[in-house]
C-alpha cells in the first residue's frame, strides 16, 4: 500500500495529466466547432440566440422593494433577498409602486 505522501504526489501528477489532456481535447473541439460553423455558414450571433428566441437587451423589471439600509432593490421576481426574508414586504415597497394598480390600469376618480 502506498503512503499518504506518495498518494499526494500521484494526485499532483494526475491533476497535471488531466489538465494537459483537457487542453488538447478542448483545442480539438474548438477546431471542430469552427469547421462546422464554416461548413454550415453559422455565425457567432446565431449561437448567442436561445432556442429560437432572440435575447432582448434591457428587458429588466422595475424594482418594487428597497432595503432602506443598504439601498438594494428587488423586483419581486426570483429568489427573495435575505434582507426581506421573514419581513412584511409592504413595509419595503417603493412608493411609486404603491400608487399604481397591480393590473396596470389607470386609476379613475
Amino acid at each position: 500500500m502506498k503512503s499518504y505522501l506518495q498518494l499526494l504526489e500521484l494526485r499532483v501528477q494526475l491533476d497535471a495529466d488531466i489538465a494537459a489532456a483537457r487542453a488538447v481535447e478542448r483545442r480539438a473541439a474548438i477546431d471542430q466547432i469552427r469547421n462546422h460553423m464554416v461548413e454550415y455558414g453559422i455565425t457567432a450571433a446565431e449561437l448567442d440566440q436561445t432556442r429560437g428566441r432572440h435575447r432582448v437587451p434591457g428587458s429588466q423589471v422595475a424594482p418594487r422593494y428597497r432595503d432602506p439600509i443598504s439601498g438594494e432593490t428587488w423586483s419581486g421576481r426570483g429568489k427573495m433577498p435575505r434582507w426581506l426574508a421573514g419581513r412584511n414586504r409592504e413595509e419595503y415597497r417603493i412608493e411609486s409602486q404603491m400608487n399604481t394598480g397591480s393590473l396596470g390600469g389607470s386609476a379613475r376618480t
